[in-house]
């Protein structure tokens, strides 16, 4: 086990503000809830989430509204799908309503990852945080990880098109990692990681359209216009 925070609390209440103040487009995308760890590399997709982790999860689903509905998408890794599926239990436990299936999504699994095994020697040898700076500073080959701007534009692309497709009275929950987050917080939000701290269980970035434009916005930032 590692020790992570929950922050599904803040997630939360971010959208509920934006349900309040009357906002209807919205696109949600947040780390899987607490997962079990392998000291075996190969073993990382199949990692499945904690008793606690389907707890987590489960009363996230349960502390949504009832309206917008839930659309949800995940990774293709198994501790995502999982929180996917106990997220759609608790919702439809609580409001008794039928939710679409979840959708799978590789751009919500880590895409960016060109080269594993070179990657993971890094962090092995650096720790994540160095890791994380010297691949946003362009210290790191792009043979090894995807350019770490274009990341997180690709990762806005998709949750703005999400938002675009969604049918009225749907909101746009997608599950994916921490590292998937990260980008978006450093170079969407400028929130970096050595200040703002770990990315947490269910910690999630929100993006909404407003008058016809798009912003994103998170527990430790202001809305931020796309």
């Amino acid at each position: 086990m590692r020790t992570h925070t929950l922050k599904a609390d803040q997630t939360l209440t971010v959208i509920n503000s934006l349900l309040d103040q009357g906002i209807q487009k919205i696109g949600l995308i947040i780390r899987h809830s607490e997962r079990l760890f392998s000291t075996q590399v190969r073993m990382e997709p199949f990692m499945e989430l904690t008793e606690a982790g389907k707890t987590y999860a489960h009363d996230f689903g349960q502390a949504l509204r009832p309206d917008p509905l839930p659309k949800l998408y995940s990774s293709f890794m198994g501790r995502c799908i999982e929180t996917a599926y106990l997220i759609d239990k608790g919702f439809s436990t609580r409001y008794k309503k039928i939710l679409p299936h979840n959708t799978v999504d590789n751009r919500l699994a880590p895409f960016y990852i060109k080269d594993i095994d070179k990657a993971v020697e890094r962090i092995l040898a650096q720790g994540n945080e160095v890791f994380i700076r010297n691949w946003f500073d362009g210290k790191t080959d792009e043979n090894i990880m995807e350019n770490p701007k274009r990341t997180a534009d690709q990762i806005c692309d998709l949750m703005m098109e999400q938002i675009k497709n969604l049918p009225q009275g749907q909101m746009a929950v997608s599950i994916t990692h921490d590292w998937n987050l990260y980008p978006l917080k450093e170079f969407k939000l400028g929130l970096r990681h050595e200040e703002c701290g770990d990315v947490g269980y269910l910690e999630g970035i929100v993006c909404f359209e407003k008058n016809g434009c798009f912003y994103m916005t998170h527990h430790q930032a202001k809305p931020v216009q796309l």
